[in-house]
């Protein structure tokens, strides 16, 4: 399995299993004189843990980071920076009944057929704990960006058929405000239409189902120029990056897929000046041209499907191709709607392409 890194200047190599011991994080190419500590990581990574609150997966994880290597007296140093977060609440006694079967909606069967061995136990590799590594890597992202002037900030656009946009003029100006108001939603919505998001998330976790969402990011204050045509454009490396988070299903940038149904007087960005500086009067782009940044804000959407595990049964096969039922076994602990949680994860992608696209843009030019 030779896929688990990713980056090209600031990279980030991940490992672990969902019921092993650790899941850990290598960080290659941070910049020195960094200042970080695991408080830092700590305070990103609470926002993703599971057990959080009532509608996320009752899985109790401490997900406390210790830094092993990569800083001297606060600061990083520029060498590796190697991060392990230990597994506290692992419970494979609900798998072993099922380790034969492969589970609908999930990676049992890829795995198996690809590897000839698959670690059953919560998804093995395939889980999305494993996104708690990105997380970690994705707040000293954040932290370089910050010092830099630029924020990232993600919200729980929509569950099910409910929509809860928000008008991003609203927030422009004041964008610590905006993110204390996701951040202190249970679904992290800063919208009214929260209250409904909620019922249609209750109606699926009583009836046993689950329910899928979107994500909306902003990314603040890229200065135009970051991001490399033809096969490194910025939009690319961004829906690479989430397209890898588990259970994503698209990607968009600016009005996405609303754009084909629209003509070009109405999707061109046109020029204007603002404080003495060229800026657009419009952002359907979605702040990029040409895979290069363009200076104004970039938006983008991921969708995720419903959470795979349900308590429904589900007709399945075994290892041997014999029809059988599934069944979720008792003790088993999911998200009803794994959108939620995506929210840190895909803020923390963003940043780390950002962060990336930031330091490739100093090889530019030489003076």
């Amino acid at each position: 399995m030779a896929s688990n890194s990713f980056g090209h200047l600031f990279k980030m190599t991940t490992w672990g299993e969902s019921h092993g011991k650790a899941m850990g994080v290598v960080i290659d190419g941070c910049p020195s004189g960094i200042f970080l500590t695991e408080q830092d990581i700590n305070q990103e990574l609470y926002w993703r843990k599971p057990g959080r609150n009532e509608l996320t997966s009752p899985r109790l994880e401490e997900d406390q980071v210790e830094i092993l290597s990569g800083l001297f007296n606060g600061q990083t140093t520029g060498a590796p920076i190697s991060l392990i977060i230990w597994n506290k609440d692992v419970n494979s006694s609900a798998y072993e009944g099922m380790h034969t079967l492969f589970r609908p909606g999930h990676a049992n069967y890829t795995y198996s057929n690809k590897y000839g061995i698959f670690d059953y136990r919560g998804g093995g590799r395939a889980s999305a704990r494993e996104t708690v590594c990105r997380v970690a890597a994705g707040a000293i992202a954040k932290k370089i960006l910050s010092d830099v002037g630029i924020s990232v900030v993600a919200y729980l656009y929509s569950i099910g058929e409910i929509e809860g946009k928000i008008e991003l003029s609203d927030h422009v100006n004041n964008v610590p405000l905006l993110q204390q108001t996701i951040r202190n939603s249970s679904l992290f919505s800063p919208s009214p239409a929260a209250e409904k998001m909620k019922g249609v998330l209750e109606e699926a976790r009583k009836e046993g189902d689950s329910v899928g969402g979107i994500v909306e990011a902003m990314a603040f204050n890229v200065p135009c120029g970051w991001g490399d045509p033809v096969y490194e454009k910025l939009e690319a490396n961004l829906a690479k990056a989430m397209l890898s988070i588990p259970a994503s299903k698209g990607f968009e940038i600016g009005e996405g897929f609303k754009a084909s149904q629209m003509r070009g007087t109405e999707h061109n960005d046109l020029f204007g000046i603002q404080n003495d500086q060229i800026s657009f009067v419009t952002n359907h782009a979605g702040g990029t041209l040409g895979g290069i940044s363009t200076g104004e804000p970039i938006i983008i959407k991921v969708p995720f499907k419903p959470t795979s595990s349900i308590n429904k049964v589900q007709t399945s096969l075994n290892e041997k191709g014999e029809i059988c039922d599934y069944r979720l076994p008792t003790g088993s602990r999911h998200d009803p709607c794994v959108a939620i949680r995506a929210v840190p994860v895909v803020e923390a992608m963003m940043a780390l392409v950002l962060v990336d696209a930031f330091l490739m843009s100093k090889f530019c030019q030489l003076n």
